[in-house]
């Protein structure tokens, strides 16, 4: 089975097909359920147990295709708590990141 490592968010992400990943917010969640997303940002493409390609930065000509499943998915909470001993100083906040539900459909190499 093809896996590809690709950078999204800021970060690396192994993916494989069929796998069902949460990507930053598409279209400030007004995406379509069906639609696909092409990432071009591959950093490596290799077969379990075989060998793989690895770019310098990017592997030139591969992607990866994801198909949304959910325009909108809520994150964890996040509870941001500020506090001050001896003083009389607390203050307390959260957080809840929106991201896409998508689907891993194709690696291209």
């Amino acid at each position: 089975m093809a896996y590809a490592i690709i950078e999204e968010s800021g970060g690396q992400r192994k993916v494989q097909q069929g796998d069902e990943i949460l990507i930053d917010l598409v279209n400030a969640g007004e995406a379509n359920v069906g639609d696909t997303i092409t990432v071009d940002s591959v950093l490596v493409v290799g077969d379990v147990g075989g060998s793989a390609k690895i770019g310098t930065p990017y592997v030139k000509g591969a992607s990866v295709t994801l198909e949304i499943t959910e325009p909108v998915v809520m994150g964890d909470k996040l509870v941001i708590r500020k506090f001050r001993s001896k003083n009389t100083y607390e203050r307390k906040t959260g957080h809840r990141q929106r991201y896409t539900g998508a689907t891993v459909k194709s690696i291209n190499a």
